[in-house]
């Protein structure tokens, strides 16, 4: 019964493909300002792009919850702190 894991892993994959698409998208179109400058700031300091990636998908994927958790529009103001404050990841919601 490996069926159910199965899509989960899928579904998971799929959501980190999709979230490191937007942020590439985010860093190539400079919208926000904030996805290229840390985006840049991380390249300086030695970080993969792959590393890179993930982290500011982190920053999306918290964005993304609070909406759906809180029935609410994009924080923009938050976003874009949020990943000016990278390296150092967002707190988890409680």
């Amino acid at each position: 019964m490996s069926e159910p894991t199965d899509i989960d892993n899928d579904e998971e994959e799929f959501a980190e493909t999709t979230l490191i698409q937007a942020i590439e998208n985010q860093i190539e179109s400079d919208n926000p300002p904030a996805a290229k400058a840390t985006f840049n700031k991380l390249t300086l300091v030695g970080y993969e792009r792959e590393e890179i990636l993930n982290l500011m998908a982190h920053v999306l994927a918290v964005e993304i919850d609070a909406i759906l958790e809180e029935d609410r529009a994009f924080n923009t103001e938050w976003y874009e702190a949020a990943l000016r404050a990278l390296p150092e990841l967002p707190p988890e919601k409680q």
